[in-house]
Parts: structure tokens; sequence; C-alpha cells
């Protein structure tokens, strides 16, 4: 089976940070998040995958370059004029029409096993599968009805013609198998999106469209709150992500769960942690103290300074005797 991964897109929530580096990129325990994805399809012992890709492509094609994945081939389609994901996923048809393919968002962190996600698919004889999760506040996923069976009714927004009883309403979390058939309801070259344009007809054409219910982790990294929450969970162990190794410095108070790369230089007297993520070739000077934070490779942060539930961008200075809480600074 072949995937697709979905990283084209502007990552708006999070700017300023996205003006320099595309939300795909953005590190996670100090590894990039597509980096982790790759991990997650390799895991279902994929080795092709497409990645689309427009904001800031050359971040992404450049990094991969230098460090190609392990038996992963990357094939990587360029969008001049953003799509949508109907639209990106029709531009590579003549990769992905051999077979059933997964397609996944790149700005989510989870550790679902993919292999049990196949095995739905092929038992419920699925022409597009969605994998759903329960959630407090569905409405701002854009929710989806399922009967018990797991067969989705009802694309809630979307028109519907054919009400279903006993429904339970879900979210989508940006993982899917879809059979090749999909590209026949597809607009070549044109913007085209699938849970607005496609999915819905799909379900009133009868087609066989379910939900896998997924009960285990995953958090949508749309926001500054929610990347810095990923990286803390995955340094709390909630999630199983594979990280840059963390060189503990003598010296400075460290209060764990903290991971510190390479070649950082941080002064004895400053504080580091709870919750923290410090990239490599970054220093820390006298009194500094680092809480909840995630801080890019090449940062210094100033003599007194403090730095709390903030993302610092990579080769940022921060100067002397600064208070930065809940920012995002470039």
């Amino acid at each position: 089976m072949k995937a697709m991964v979905l990283a084209a897109g502007f990552g708006t929530r999070l700017q300023p940070l996205t003006r320099v580096l595309p939300k795909p990129m953005f590190p996670v325990l100090g590894r990039p998040l597509l980096s982790h994805t790759f991990d997650l399809l390799r895991s279902a012992n994929i080795s092709e995958v497409a990645v689309n890709i427009h904001h800031l492509p050359d971040h992404i094609i450049d990094y991969f370059e230098n460090e190609k994945p392990l038996n992963l081939n990357l094939h990587f389609s360029r969008e001049e004029k953003i799509l949508g994901t109907a639209g990106g996923i029709k531009k590579v048809q003549s990769f992905l029409e051999d077979g059933p393919f997964i397609l996944i968002n790149s700005d989510i962190i989870t550790d679902i096993d993919l292999n049990r996600v196949i095995e739905f698919h092929k038992k419920n004889n699925s022409k597009l599968t969605l994998v759903v999760r329960q959630d407090a506040s569905p409405e701002q996923f854009d929710p989806i009805e399922i009967c018990e069976d797991g067969r989705i009714a009802h694309f809630v927004g979307a028109s519907f013609m054919n009400p279903v009883d006993n429904t339970t309403r879900v979210m989508f979390t940006g993982i899917q198998i879809m059979e090749p058939e999909i590209f026949e309801r597809i607009p070549s070259g044109q913007f085209c999106g699938t849970t607005e344009d496609v999915f819905p007809q799909m379900i009133e054409d009868g087609t066989p469209v379910f939900g896998y219910l997924y009960h285990g982790y995953w958090r949508d990294m749309g926001n500054r709150k929610s990347y810095l929450q990923a990286n803390a969970d995955a340094l709390d162990l909630k999630v199983q992500l594979k990280g840059i190794p963390s060189h503990e410095p003598s010296g400075p108070l460290i209060v764990p769960p903290v991971l510190i790369g390479r070649n950082c230089r941080i002064a004895g007297d400053s504080q580091i942690g709870p919750h923290t993520v410090i990239d490599p070739n970054c220093t820390i000077k006298n009194g500094a103290v680092i809480e909840n934070s995630v801080l890019w490779e090449g940062v210094t942060v100033g003599n007194g300074t403090t730095v709390k539930q903030s993302v610092i961008a990579a080769n940022t200075t921060v100067g002397d005797g600064k208070d930065i809480n809940r920012e995002s600074v470039v």
C-alpha cells in the first residue's frame, strides 16, 4: 500500500512561526512533524509516499534530501496553486491509482496502529475509511455521524437526503484509507475538497464509507498551545515518539521532563523545565528561566530572561532581561 501526506497548507493560525518554517517541519522532540508521520507510515510497512507541498516548499525538500528517511521513497508534488485535499490527490493520481492508499494530514501527532485500520478497511469492503474519534466538542472539527456498525451516515453541514437513527457524533482525525475509484469523482486541475465536495456525495450514492473509531492519543497541531502540549505529552510518554538524543548538562537546575539537544551551552545558574525542549546549538545565559517552552535550533536566551509557554524560532536571539510569556518569537 502507498500513502500520501498532505503538507501544502499555510498554517495561518501558527503565524508568525509559519512565515519562517512550514508547519510540517515544526520540530517535536527535535524532529520535524513530517519525520514522525513517516515513522508512522513505516510502521505499517509503507515505503512509497507522496507529499504535496506549496508553502515554503524548499524547506521541506532540502531537509529530506539531506536527511533521507530510512526505507522510504518520497515523491514530492509541488502545487503552484493550492488545490485542496481532493485536488491534491488528483494531481498524483498516476502514483496512487494502482490500489488502496492511506491519506494523512501532516499536522497531527498520534501513535495509532495503522495496520488495524487497514484490516478494518478490508474487512468491511469499504471504499473509504476515515479514522474518527469522540471529542467533547466535535463541532470544532466538522463532525460526522456514524452508525453502530461503523458506517458513516452523515457529514454534519452537508445536505442530507436519507436520515438515519441511532448515530454517534464523532470527529475526523485527518487519517483515511481510499480506494482508487475515488479519482472518478474529482475534477482535474482545480481546487476541490473531500469532506465538502466528495465524501457527502459518496454517502448519498450509498457507497460503503466507514469510520474506524480510535480511542488512543491524537492531537491536532493547529495553534501554539496545541504544539507545546504535543511536545509536553511526548516528554511525559503519553504518546510514543522518537526524539533526538537528549544531552543532560551538569550544573544547571533541571526540572524534568526536558530534552536538551547537542552542543547546547547552558549557564550553571539557569533553570530549565519542566516540559521544555531545547534543540541543538542553543545558548542559555546566566539566570535565564525556560519553562513549558520549545526553543528551535540555534536560539540564544539572554541573561536574566524568562521564557514561559512560548516558542522561539531558529537562530533567534532574545536579549537580556526579557519576559516572554505565551508568545511566538521569530
